[in-house]
């Protein structure tokens, strides 16, 4: 269980996981909040859109139809690998499904056949929309399978879910058919092991390229927690953090940096924050997991 990502935390966490993302106009903003709740949110569900076309698969999530308003999810997958945001908040994707599909998601087991159709699925669960037609014959390229293991895992690790959390819509509900193309049981073996590895890992458009690649990317430091970053703390890390934040135009060193955590530093995480997106408390110059993510700190001993 989970509060929805704000929309500069889900930006983050995609990036951080070395998604390719566009942003469309009024994405931050758009949803159907008015129409029921949004959150608390507990899994991620995987469809096909059932069009071809990047722009014109875009288009119909993002405004929907007479018999089903939009939006239709809060991203869109191309074959590419591009992710399109196109919304934040609750989307007409889901719809009805199977409430112990649901408790199984929230206890991150398997999933049982759906049989009912008795519990709303666009309050609990974000939803990818992947352009494919859905005829069993429409290929998937693996940059777009890269893509959408790359966005599943990237929310399933700002949220600290596993890769149970991620269903195909035909997993919640017996109506429905997607995804059509690839097995939902092997997305969920790339998801974990990809959740086991640094974020951003691996080769982009390579599916199952969760673990490192030859000749393999540098190990990055794991986020040691927004507790580490006080004035007591004296250690390695923080200088590799700096040179980072120096690296990426944030530095705010006079001399520097160094293994003490400073104002310095403070102002400089700050920066990167902003940069990132973030605004307000969000970008209070206190290391989070899904900016420390981004940042890319080499692994210091």
């Amino acid at each position: 269980m989970a509060a929805p990502l704000s929309p500069d935390r889900l930006l983050a966490a995609l990036r951080a996981e070395g998604v390719r993302v566009v942003e469309h106009p009024g994405w931050r903003t758009r949803n159907r909040n008015h129409k029921g709740a949004w959150g608390p949110l507990h899994g991620v569900i995987v469809h096909h859109t059932v069009s071809s076309g990047s722009a014109a698969s875009v288009a119909l999530c993002r405004d929907g139809y007479a018999a089903l308003p939009g939006p239709l999810c809060q991203g869109v997958i191309d074959k590419t690998g591009t992710v399109h945001l196109i919304a934040n908040g609750r989307a007409n994707h889901a719809g009805a499904g199977d409430g112990d599909v649901l408790r199984a998601v929230v206890a991150e087991s398997a999933p049982p056949a759906p049989d009912r159709q008795d519990t709303d699925g666009n309050a609990h669960f974000y939803g990818f929309e992947c352009v494919n037609l859905g005829d069993g014959r429409d290929p998937w390229p693996a940059a777009q399978l890269d893509a959408i293991e790359r966005a599943c895992a990237a929310l399933c690790r700002a949220h600290g879910w596993s890769a149970a959390s991620v269903i195909g819509h035909k997993e919640w509900t017996a109506t429905k058919t997607d995804p059509r193309g690839f097995g939902m049981r092997a997305l969920r073996g790339r998801i974990g092991s990809r959740l086991r590895s640094a974020a951003g890992s691996g080769t982009p458009g390579r599916p199952g390229s969760g673990g490192p690649a030859a000749p393999g990317p540098p190990r990055l430091q794991p986020f040691p927690g927004a507790s580490f970053f006080t004035s007591a703390t004296s250690s390695p890390v923080i200088t590799a953090m700096g040179r980072r934040l120096v690296a990426e135009g944030c530095g705010e060193y006079a001399v520097g940096p160094g293994p003490r955590w400073s104002d310095a530093d403070r102002r400089g995480y700050a920066r990167w924050q902003r940069k990132l997106g973030f605004s307000g408390s969000d970008a209070d110059g206190v290391p989070g997991r899904a900016s420390w993510n981004a940042l890319k700190v080499p692994y210091t001993r």
